[in-house]
């Protein structure tokens, strides 16, 4: 599988905060990854390196093989960044077709705002546009140029179930014609539905490598839950039991490194229970413990 884009021991200095250390990174053709960190952990940086929009202090990044600032690398890449600022005062379909005329081979101006999911607001003035639908006019921007690797920086924020869903059925079609995404997203739940792969950075490290599933399972905790009739104190006191709150409707919830055991303790001291649930932390859990201080490391975790 090709390489769309490649970091090698890519370095990103800002005066004396060091924003990316020696990162290698490769992002793989047809591809949908996630790119994942706290504030601060360098995901900005990196797009914006990828975008030729700067240039590395030290090591090299190469999109499609070439120099990302060349004309030829642009005209293959799109990007959905957080702002948008286009004329307020043109209409939508306008705009869209002024953004196809950049590109050497555009897709049509319907199939963007058919993509977008905004065919009903084609005639609308841009400053007409809701918040949700201004998002969805900056996918469209970024798609109608028929991009090879699609840069999306929270993508979904602002937009409305509805919009949500017509935004990833667009994603999927432009997938399914060999489009490579990057994503960065606080909305970790989509992650898990869509991605392929996760890239997760903390203090321009990269702390964990992998698909969500393998991600979830590096930290080795399970999520219990049941009814009960024990108290509160005999519930925290139960062998396994890492953290106990109470969840809705009164469930006790666990987090535990050994479930085994605490549900054998649980059903000892309360045959009567009811409702039990074990599941697999979930990618949230992951994320908060991977990029923790007290688990970040200068090497990689590769999943």
């Amino acid at each position: 599988m090709n390489d769309i884009v490649c970091f090698e021991h890519l370095t990103q200095r800002f005066g004396t905060l060091t924003a990316l250390s020696d990162l290698n990174l490769e992002l793989r053709a047809g591809q949908l990854s996630a790119l994942l960190g706290p504030n601060g952990a360098g995901k900005t940086t990196a797009i914006d390196l990828m975008l030729g929009l700067s240039s590395p202090t030290q090591g090299t990044v190469r999109v499609m093989g070439s120099d990302p600032r060349s004309t030829t690398t642009r005209a293959g890449v799109g990007a959905m960044l957080q702002d948008i600022n286009v004329p307020a005062g043109l209409g939508v379909r306008e705009l869209v077709t002024l953004y196809a005329a950049l590109y050497p081979s555009p897709m049509t101006v319907d199939k963007a705002l058919t993509l977008s999911g905004l065919t009903e607001q084609a005639k609308q003035r841009v400053s007409g546009l809701s918040g949700g639908q201004k998002r969805r006019l900056s996918f469209a921007l970024a798609v109608v140029g028929q991009p090879k690797l699609l840069l999306l920086d929270e993508p979904t924020v602002g937009m409305d179930v509805q919009s949500r869903n017509a935004f990833w059925q667009g994603i999927a079609e432009l997938r399914s014609g060999g489009c490579t995404v990057l994503l960065t997203t606080h909305l970790l739940e989509e992650v898990d539905r869509a991605a392929d792969r996760v890239i997760l950075l903390n203090k321009g490290k990269l702390v964990a490598d992998g698909t969500p599933s393998s991600i979830r399972e590096r930290v080795g905790v399970s999520k219990v839950r049941f009814s009960s009739q024990l108290a509160g104190e005999q519930l925290r006191a139960l062998p396994g039991a890492d953290t106990f709150t109470f969840a809705a409707e009164g469930r006790a919830s666990f987090s535990s490194r050994t479930p085994e055991l605490l549900v054998r303790a649980a059903l000892d001291a309360d045959p009567d229970l009811k409702h039990l649930e074990v599941s697999q932390a979930s990618l949230e859990d992951a994320f908060l413990s991977l990029t923790s201080d007290s688990l970040t490391s200068p090497g990689a975790v590769s999943a």
